[in-house]
């Protein structure tokens, strides 16, 4: 039995989602978000209950010259494991049953609320993609921790330092989505993607009025076990500190976009290996094209309908003939990184 709490829909939440006909309004989502980066990320099973465990050379073995009669050492290379681990992402919706009723169409009622639950899972999903750390223990790491240092850092070539010296700074990732270079992950044995379970009419306990009171409720569930692995990192690299007052100012200080991203094409080694995409926030690609545009160069192109992995994007945008991606969980308030 569950216990209802703050986290459930009101009488004036049910008015707010009707229309003056009498109908389940047409939610306007101006909370939603772009991000396009949740319909490129390859996924798979893990090999692993709770993630994924790879096996990366990590040394060459020794060879040698020889002259007749003159033996060499035998030699090996070197591996190490390490383990990506998935994180569980999950919410609860409980709607009074006598409140849904109150609908003209119970079901649109609460596939609107739905919607709300799925656009939230999505969002935490983009930022944790980019932002979680291993300090948060329930979630799984994310690609940033991955690209978080270039001093002394074995992966710094692909790491590029856009300027920025403030905390105001944002970054533009290009993934080369494989299965052998950087791919999203799900347990062994579970379910892909976000799951929505229906748990249909049930017995709550509420918190309001007397305690211990029960009420029948529609209840909902969603969940997300999901993490992302770095299996090669020469095939991800992040632009960092571009800082965004500098760019936004179109001052001297501004980072040059067209450059950085030409760099970073160039740090990896097949792009045979995957499919790539860059991602940046729509500021940044906002600026993007004022910098193409100011230059008056053919880097950038702005085709009526761009296909992206099959799927065609109108207005779509992409570099020396990459796909340039919004994503706006990718925030304005990164640290410097150095």
């Amino acid at each position: 039995m569950a216990t209802v709490g703050a986290g459930v829909l009101t009488l004036a939440d049910w008015a707010k989602s009707i229309g003056p006909d009498g109908r389940v309004a047409a939610v306007i989502e101006l909370l939603s978000q772009s991000n396009e980066i949740l319909d490129d990320m390859l996924f798979k099973e893990g090999n692993l209950p709770t993630g994924e465990r790879t096996t990366i050379r990590t040394g060459l073995p020794s060879v040698y010259w020889r002259l007749l009669n003159q033996g060499v050492p035998t030699s090996k290379s070197t591996k190490a494991q390490i383990d990506a681990q998935c994180g569980m992402l999950e919410a609860w919706s409980e709607v009074d049953l006598d409140l849904a009723k109150l609908a003209p169409d119970v079901g649109a009622f609460r596939l609107s609320e739905a919607k709300a639950f799925i656009e939230a899972m999505n969002q935490e999903m983009a930022q944790t993609l980019f932002y979680g750390t291993a300090a948060a223990a329930e979630e799984f790491i994310g690609l940033g921790a991955h690209y978080a240092a270039i001093a002394g850092a074995s992966n710094a070539q692909n790491i590029l330092d856009g300027g920025g010296t403030g905390s105001d700074n944002s970054s533009i990732w290009l993934i080369v989505w494989g299965d052998s270079t950087v791919h999203g992950i799900f347990p062994k044995g579970s379910e892909a993607g976000l799951i929505h379970e229906n748990l249909g009419i049930v017995t709550v306990e509420t918190t309001a009025g007397v305690a211990g009171s029960r009420m029948r409720a529609y209840q909902d569930r969603f969940q997300w076990k999901t993490g992302v692995v770095v299996k090669d990192w020469r095939y991800a690299v992040r632009i960092c500190n571009i800082d965004v007052s500098n760019l936004t100012a179109e001052n001297v200080a501004a980072a040059n976009l067209i450059k950085l991203m030409s760099r970073a094409m160039d740090r990896i080694p097949s792009f045979n290996m995957g499919r790539a995409a860059f991602y940046m926030n729509r500021t940044l690609k906002s600026f993007l094209r004022v910098q193409a545009h100011d230059k008056s160069q053919n880097a950038l192109s702005i085709p009526a309908t761009l296909t992206q992995f099959g799927n065609p994007v109108r207005g779509g945008l992409d570099f020396l003939g990459i796909p340039v991606k919004t994503v706006d969980a990718l925030t304005e308030n990164e640290a410097r990184i150095t």
